[in-house]
């Protein structure tokens, strides 16, 4: 089947030193540019990420420090990625909590102005923990009735989850071929920093998801304790979190002036 696009929908799938989204980083990306008419565009980027591979996460990839020490870096190639991804909505598989952040982290580590909220999320994952709950491998089995070979290369993943995609629209009735719907379908929580430290409370109020001020919203915490945010600034969290807690802050600040 023929995806029904009014833009460009890029599947892309990443590598990684490990899975914690503030610290590694990529070392190889693959992206499936599909057109509204049916053009796929298949691009894949080897990365040094500046950092050692673990052991652990080269034996899953199969990618190794050797590999990739003489490939460009994330701030060689960010401008190039962006531009391919440009008027793209974006789709992956587990993306929406891992390939997305992650992604945006080493934009805004490359000061690259990335901007992530105009564009449309689809996550395959979700859908199919909604609907089947398994694995990509499992996935491409129920779905595609293939086996998913060469499972934990970016290529081999990225063409598979697009293809479960397709396949996943065809099977569920209520799954619509739209990006905008299956995009709202696909979304697990309201976050407002997709690392799901800030979320929207009922109210569309940005509201902290984590620590002692969990369920409090940002904008009191930072009231009634003004020193939350230097020490959110200062300690280990994502780029992206802190972007979004001093987009709030300078919001919240202008509010005060006006007044």
């Amino acid at each position: 089947m023929k995806l029904n696009l009014s833009k460009p929908l890029a599947f892309f799938d990443l590598e990684t030193t490990g899975i914690n989204v503030s610290k590694d980083r990529i070392v190889e990306i693959c992206i499936l540019k599909v057109m509204p008419d049916g053009e796929e565009l298949l691009k894949s980027w080897r990365i040094n990420p500046t950092i050692p591979i673990p052991d652990k996460a080269s034996k899953i990839h199969g990618i190794y420090d050797k590999d990739v020490k003489d490939e460009p870096t994330f701030a060689d190639l960010g401008k190039e990625i962006s531009m391919f991804l440009d008027n793209s909505d974006l789709a992956g598989y587990n993306s929406n909590k891992f390939d997305v952040p992650l992604l945006l982290e080493e934009f805004l580590r490359a000061d690259i102005d990335f901007d992530v909220k105009r564009r449309k999320l689809v996550d395959v994952q979700v859908i199919f923990f909604k609907k089947e709950p398994r694995t990509l491998g499992a996935a491409y089995r129920f779905y595609c009735e293939k086996e998913l070979e060469n499972a934990h290369t970016a290529e081999a993943d990225v063409i598979a989850t697009y293809e479960v995609l397709k396949s996943q629209i065809e099977k569920y009735e209520d799954l619509k071929n739209d990006v905008g719907q299956i995009s709202k379908f696909s979304s697990q929580i309201n976050t407002a920093d997709f690392a799901g430290m800030v979320v929207f409370n009922d109210d569309k109020k940005e509201t902290f998801n984590f620590g002692k001020h969990k369920g409090k919203t940002v904008e009191e915490v930072f009231e009634k304790e003004p020193g939350y945010y230097s020490w959110i600034m200062n300690a280990d969290f994502p780029l992206y979190t802190k972007k979004v807690l001093t987009a709030i802050k300078l919001r919240s600040n202008f509010g005060d002036m006006v007044k």
